[in-house]
This record gives C-alpha cells, structure tokens and sequence, in this order.
C-alpha cells in the first residue's frame, strides 16, 4: 500500500475548484474527500522514481469552508494520526468578503524542531501558529511565495552531509545539489516541517521561481551563461531545476482547464514513467525560453493577478537584452489589459524588484549601458566582472524593459475603468519597503506601489543593510546621477520615492483587498517560548480608502 511521503498541498483555488499535489510512496489512486461531498480523484503519476499526484477538487460552494481527507487507494493518510493541528480545509470566500493575500519571498528551510535558527524564526513558521491557536480568526486567502522557495545553491548543514554520503562533493556543483533526487531532498527538508506541512494543506499558494531555486544569479548575462554551460555539470544542475520546479510548483498554478490543455502534463500522465518526457520538455525550455511560459495568470473576483517569470523569460544578447523575450511581453501585455473594467486591483508578481533605491538602479543601467559597449570593448569587460560581483541583474538592468513595464502599469492603471490600485509585488532582496512611481505630466488614477517583502526566512549581512538605507539617500542619488552621466543614460521614464522602510527581519505582507479599498499590513516573526513563533505588526496601513 503506498504511503504519503510529501504534501498535501492546497494548490490553485476558484471558489468552485481547487488542487491538491502530494508525493506518494508508489503508483496508486490518490482521493480528497470533503465533508461537504465535494471531491476528487487522481492517479498518480512517475517521475525519476518519485510518485506524484495532482488530485482535482470539484464541487466547491463560494462563501464556504469545509474540511477534507487525503486517501491513497482507499486508505485515509491525512490528517495524520495524532496531529495536533486542526483539520485541513478548504475555505473559498465569497465575492463579497474581504481578499486576504499574503506574500513574501526567500526561505531557508527552518531547522528540526529544538535546533538553533541562525537566522531567527521562520515567518511561515510564525503564520502557521496563529493559523492553528486560531482556526477561525483571519486568514489569507492565498499565499505568493515570489522565489527562492528552495536554495539549490546554499544547502544546509545536514543537506552537505547527506550530499557527501551519495557523491564526492569536491566535484562538479560542490555542496549545491547536482540532480533530481537531490532537489526533492529540498522539498523534503523545506516541506515536511510540521507547520509548514499543515499551512500550505489549508492556505491555497500559488509560486514563482527565482535565482536560487537554480543556481544565485541564474540568467545573468550571455556571458554568464557561456561559463555555466561550459562546466561538466551545469546541463544536469539546470534539466533537474527545471524538472523539479515543474513537478513541485509549477503544476499547482495551473486551472483545471489549463491542466487538461497541457500537453506536457497529459503525456506525464500517460506514460508509465513521464521521466524523458519531462526532461525532455526542459531541455526545449533551457534552449528556447518560448518553448515554455512559465507565467500565469489568476483572477479572483475581481483582484486579477499576474505573476511575471523574470528569471527564464530574458533575452541575454547584449544587443538585444530583455528581461522579457518578445512573446512574453505580448503575453502579459494581453493579460494586463485583458476586459478593461473587469478588475478592482491589479497585482504583478515579479521576483525580482521594479523599483530599487536609485544609487541601485543608477549603478544597474550604468553596468548594462557598459556591457553593451557604450564606452568600449575594456569597459565591456569590467562591467561584466562587476554585473556578476555586485548581482546588478535587476529589471533596471534591463533600461528598455524596465521602461517597458512602467508604460504597461500607466496604461492599465489610466482611465474611467481604471483599477483602485496596480500594486508590483516582489522579493529577493532580503527587506522589506514601498515605492511609489511619478510620472511626468498626468499620471495614472490608479495607486501605483511597489511593495517588497523579504526574507521569509533567511537573512542580510549588516554591510547589505547599511547599503540598502543609504541607497536612498540624497548623497547615493547624487553619486547615481554620476554613474548615469558615465553611461550616457537617458532618464527613467519615471520618478519614484520611497514612502516605507526599509525593514529587515522574517517578514510577511499581507494585502487586504475589498471593493476598492485595499490595507497593507507587514509582520515579523517572534520568537516565543513554548508555543512558537509568532507574527508582530509593524506597518497597518491604507493603500486606497
């Protein structure tokens, strides 16, 4: 009889559908069983060994919460026996209710339970207490994990150990992991926590890749990637990030249409080990950034969601550098401006920042402006030696789509049938602040915010720290100004100021969206003796009234 060795997840939800993705010990029937009677069932499905399930959940009523069970050919696995948390359940808010999402980015995965926690405790960790002392008191409705949800390059302790029990770790990719199976040791490490098992059974996610889910600054530049490809192991590295990311992640984004329209996935399903398929499904990504779209759109009510791929979507040719290639930005062009009127908010999920502090984006356009050849062939290769030094590899590295998007968000947020508000959603870069963009001449009705919010649980150097507060000072501006007249730089198409932060801690923000009104709260995680972490709010505050 097979077991339940990962999950459940609580994946993509709608009000009258939902999935839930779990890992089983061998092939078998996979069931989730409301109390309600809503439900569904799956057969499982092979990868490199590994047994997955993404099970489809039917029946659901709008404006109701109800309890399930996960069976695996017949036998109830979860909850688990003696669990001290509360039934896992699926709650699908009504249209008129208050729209809950909660968001952050880069999570270590939290040590076994009495271990020390360098990097203090884990915002999830935090989440999932108040969650469980509280089962009915506020919720999110959805939770963004927006990158780094594993750290394929940055393992821990106990990861190396068991890394160096199954290879020579003085080769090929080191400490960082080298193939599939050393990916789902990841998502074992990260995901079968105790608490994080029970939140993400009960809080539906939806997720996006970044840097470290790969390899730290994956996708750089064209000359990064030539080195990269070079190495004995980076083709298998890239193959398994992919591979796993489909498999973990990936699929938990998609509708039940989608699903059923996903050839990639029907002939996962079809055959008696989908193993080749997939690879060779992220051998055509790694070779053709079309050959896969990443990106995904959500609509809820009427909050719409877009989460952006910024990480495989580029374009790496110096002369033609994109941070998204041609198609990609057709494609979100289209989903931004898809019905105008037919949202209240507008959220772009992007791991990576729009807005930075401007000696940031300054010293970012300057090194792309280098790289390109503006002051010559020995400029050009300094610049490529301080891109990659200094992670200058943000969307204001990319002057073009940086502009791109800012036209896009004034278009979507301009107009009688304008949104309350167009917030850009982000992480990577381990604090937390909120942007606000000005554009010359009339701007757009909408609010428009940037709201960063990392680490979830990780940390920043107190060198980082002290960079990020001074990068938005009057003097750091002065000296952007001066890498921006060395690159020959024309001006960003906007204007922006910071109105919040910066914060460093394990944080969430939360986003509070009803009607047209929208609050934003942010919390760190505590540490609390005996009952376990627990969130404090710092910022509640109104986005739109």
């Amino acid at each position: 009889m097979s077991a339940l060795r990962l999950g459940p997840l609580l994946r993509y939800t709608d009000g009258s559908s939902a999935t839930v993705w779990v890992e089983t010990s061998g092939p078998c029937t996979a069931e989730v069983r409301c109390a309600d009677g809503a439900g569904g069932t799956a057969r499982s499905f092979q990868i490199a060994g590994h047994h997955y399930a993404l099970v489809p959940v039917t029946g659901l009523t709008a404006g109701t919460t109800t309890t399930y069970e996960v069976l695996l050919d017949g036998a109830r696995v979860w909850p688990l026996p003696g669990s001290p948390f509360p039934p896992s359940a699926i709650h699908s808010p009504g249209r008129e209710d208050d729209f809950n999402v909660a968001f952050g980015s880069c999570r270590w995965a939290s040590p076994p339970a009495g271990g020390d926690d360098p990097v203090g405790p884990d915002a999830l960790d935090a989440l999932a207490t108040r969650l469980a002392a509280d089962p009915e008191g506020e919720r999110p409705h959805v939770l963004l994990l927006l990158g780094d949800q594993v750290y394929a390059d940055e393992t821990s302790d106990s990861t190396q150990r068991w890394l160096a029990g199954r290879r020579d770790v003085k080769e090929g990719p080191g400490s960082g992991v080298a193939d599939y199976e050393e990916y789902t040791h990841l998502y074992y490490e990260s995901w079968l926590d105790p608490r994080i098992r029970w939140l993400l059974s009960t809080v539906p996610s939806f997720m996006i890749f970044d840097d470290h889910d790969v390899i730290d600054d994956w996708n750089t530049s064209a000359a990064w990637l030539t080195d990269m490809r070079a190495t004995d192991w980076w083709q298998e590295r890239l193959l398994s990030g992919l591979m796993s990311y489909w498999v973990h992640q990936h699929l938990g984004n998609l509708s039940l249409d989608e699903l059923a329209a996903d050839p990639v996935y029907k002939a996962v399903g079809e055959a008696p080990d989908g193993t080749d398929v997939l690879r060779g499904f992220a051998a055509r990504a790694d070779d053709d950034a079309t050959a896969a779209r990443w990106s995904y759109r959500r609509d809820f009510g009427r909050v719409r969601l877009v989460m952006v791929d910024s990480r495989a979507a580029r374009v790496l040719a110096e002369d033609e550098r994109a941070m998204l290639d041609p198609s990609e930005e057709a494609w979100l062009r289209e989903q931004v401006l898809d019905t105008p009127g037919a949202y209240d908010h507008l959220l772009i999920g992007t791991s990576l920042p729009w807005l930075l502090p401007h000696l940031v984006h300054d010293a970012e356009g300057w090194n792309a402006a280098l790289c390109g050849g503006e002051r010559g062939a020995r400029w050009a290769r300094f610049g490529e030696k301080v891109r990659r030094a200094a992670d200058l590899e943000h969307w204001s590295a990319f002057p073009e789509s940086f502009a791109g998007l800012a036209e896009l968000i004034a278009e979507a947020g301009s107009g009688q049938e304008a949104p309350a508000t167009v917030c850009v959603l982000s992480g990577d870069v381990h604090h937390a602040y909120i942007a606000e963009p000005s554009w010359p001449g009339p701007g757009p009705d909408a609010r428009v915010v940037q709201l960063v919010c990392s680490p979830v649980h990780n940390s920043v150097p107190l060198s980082m720290r002290l960079a990020f507060r001074i990068g938005w000072s009057a003097m750091a501006r002065g000296l952007g100004r001066g890498l921006a007249r060395h690159g020959r730089l024309a001006d960003p198409p906007v204007g922006w100021r910071k109105t919040g932060g910066p914060w460093f801690g394990n944080q969430l923000m939360t986003l509070t969206l009803r009607g047209r009104s929208a609050r934003l709260r942010l919390e760190h995680a505590k540490a609390r003796e005996g009952t376990g972490p627990r969130l404090t709010t710092l910022l509640d505050s109104e986005l739109a009234p």
